[in-house]
């Protein structure tokens, strides 16, 4: 499987760097604000304290994309890493046992070797020295697996040992198993929670994990693995039945998405729902693909959520400072402002306008306060305040005004972004065989195309190849035009709005809302057949112009 990595990674190296000269310097933009602005008020009202998170390093901020894979033992967790990877990396283990004893985050590097936690933990280049406060017994069971990947280049996984249930997990890892996900939660990209279909049960372990994960909603993602080993009836089940559960146990009104499918390089065992689960895995490895475009902005909006916690640490530290007496009975009402602490919370709440969001967990927090002295506390500066209320108002604002938006034209896009091409992606698998579809892309295909009473004959593909670099010049994130993108390229034909729905409805064939590059040449096609040739709209493709990779959407739309 070493094809889809090599050949998405040979094109366009010198974008590649454009690409990450930019993002270097929105990092040390954001290092700069960080320290002069932030830094200060996190010291001064003992941030890393409260809230268990030590100072930000220059080398954190420098940090590639990171995915953590959080689930029970034998979900597949491993499985996965080497599906993305397309092989084995040293250091793993796969059985139906838990195998996965130890944390292991998979780097690139130059030669394969596995490298011991306790040298990870001080290498200069790696964002893990954080995790020295866990001590030697965490750092034992923490190793980094290096290897040559293309994958890596870009991103870095994460996998966790398998969550344990049942009498197991009352076995003493000689860690705070909950506080190191919490760790590499607050700096991860992506968090990929994962079942198995034959054991959807929530331990307790497990329970007290996706505890620890509130906050980081919006990054999790939920796979339902080996759903091949179902019939269709059961699967809706099961489906059910991760929702319910996973409704008593993350409290929030949305519902996580959840991936369902087999994912590893195996042909499915049961094909009864092979276009569900290709469908599936193209949305989580499109989630995956352009998490290194995101990257700029997630570090930002971390930054954000920072600040405002930061904020409101400083209003109820100052608050409490200035309750304390100057000479006696300190010890008595410190006592009793920790025994009121929700009403200190809320009475800084109103006052200052904060959101309850940003405030701490008053248990956790009430439990700090009784290890320390209030009158030691440091007394509210306004002038840190304001400069963090600078970060959120201005410095934030203008720098993500450098980041490309849906508003952006092709021109200033290229003028953020420089030219933009597909290995500003992470190249991920794509293995047709495996749910019985013909793989068209092998090295095995005619080089000079189909012939037209062959099955994947496709008249546009000559167009295709015309038209890759005008829709890379669009800016397509993990090879997808947003609706906005795509409206403002078919606007700009002329067309008439009538026409142009025609010519949507047409074009979009997977009805996703987004145009791939087959969608957009599809679009581009009928644009040039109605203004150039005259010709009236079809009201329905031919399927000699459909993409021989979506004829099997409309076939079913037929029945």
């Amino acid at each position: 499987m070493a094809d889809w990595a090599s050949a998405k990674m040979s094109m366009g190296g010198g974008t590649a760097d454009a690409a990450a000269d930019k993002t270097n310097r929105v990092n040390d933009k954001l290092k700069a604000i960080y320290k002069n602005n932030i830094l200060p008020a996190e010291k001064r009202y003992r941030y890393d304290f409260f809230y268990e998170s030590p100072f930000l390093t220059d080398v954190e901020f420098d940090a590639k994309p990171q995915v953590m894979l959080v689930g029970q033992y034998s979900v597949g967790k491993t499985s996965f890493i080497r599906y993305m990877l397309g092989r084995d990396f040293p250091g793993a283990r796969i059985g139906p046992e838990p195998t996965t004893d130890r944390f292991t985050c998979l780097i690139n590097g130059p030669e394969e070797r596995t490298i011991p936690g306790n040298a990870l933990s001080v290498h200069p280049d790696l964002p893990f020295r954080g995790l020295e406060r866990f001590g030697v017994s965490f750092l034992s069971r923490f190793e980094g697996s290096q290897l040559p990947s293309s994958v890596l280049r870009s991103i870095t996984l994460v996998d966790t040992p398998g969550i344990l249930s049942g009498e197991k997990q009352r076995t003493n890892r000689g860690y705070d198993f909950t506080k190191v996900v919490s760790w590499f939660a607050d700096r991860a990209d992506l968090i990929i929670l994962l079942f198995d279909a034959h054991k959807l049960d929530i331990s307790d372990e497990l329970k007290s994990t996706i505890d620890v994960l509130k906050g980081h909603e919006d990054k999790i993602r939920c796979i339902l693995n080996k759903a091949d080993q179902i019939n269709r009836q059961q699967l809706m089940r099961v489906y059910g039945a991760l929702l319910w559960s996973l409704g008593k146990t993350i409290n929030s009104p949305e519902v996580l998405r959840v991936y369902v499918g087999s994912f590893w390089d195996q042909t499915l065992q049961n094909l009864d729902n092979a276009e569900l689960f290709a469908q599936e895995e193209e949305d989580l490895m499109r989630d995956l693909a352009i998490l290194p475009r995101q990257s700029a902005v997630r570090k930002i909006n971390e930054l954000v959520k920072r600040i405002r916690k930061v904020k409101a640490l400083a209003y109820i530290i100052g608050y409490l400072k200035a309750q304390m007496p100057t000479v006696m009975g300190k010890e008595k009402k410190q006592q009793k402002l920790i025994n009121d602490m929700p009403n200190v919370f809320r009475t800084i709440m109103k006052k200052h306008n904060l959101a309850p969001g940003d405030f701490p967990d008053i248990n956790k927090f009430s439990e700090k306060l009784k290890e320390t002295k209030f009158s030691e506390f440091k007394s509210l500066k306004m002038d840190e305040i304001q400069m963090l209320e600078d970060c959120l108002s201005n410095h934030l604002p203008r720098l993500m005004e450098e980041l490309p938006s849906e508003r952006d034209t092709p021109e200033t896009l290229k003028a953020k972004m420089g030219e933009v091409t597909a290995s500003d992606a992470v190249p991920l698998p794509t293995r047709k065989a495996k749910f019985g579809q013909a793989d068209t892309t092998s090295g095995a295909a005619n080089p000079f195309g189909a012939a037209e009473e062959d099955d994947d004959y496709w008249a546009l593909e000559e167009s295709a190849e015309r038209l890759k670099e005008s829709f890379e010049a669009l800016g397509p994130q993990g090879g997808f035009l947003s609706p906005q993108t795509a409206k403002e390229v078919l606007v700009k034909t002329g067309l008439q709005k009538d026409q142009l729905r025609q010519i949507w409805s047409l074009s979009d064939i997977d009805k996703d809302g987004y145009f791939d590059h087959h969608e957009y040449v599809v679009a581009m096609f009928l644009c040039d057949a109605v203004i150039q040739k005259g010709r009236p709209i079809p009201a329905e493709l031919p399927m000699s112009v459909v993409p021989p990779s979506k004829r099997a959407l409309l076939k079913k739309s037929a029945f």
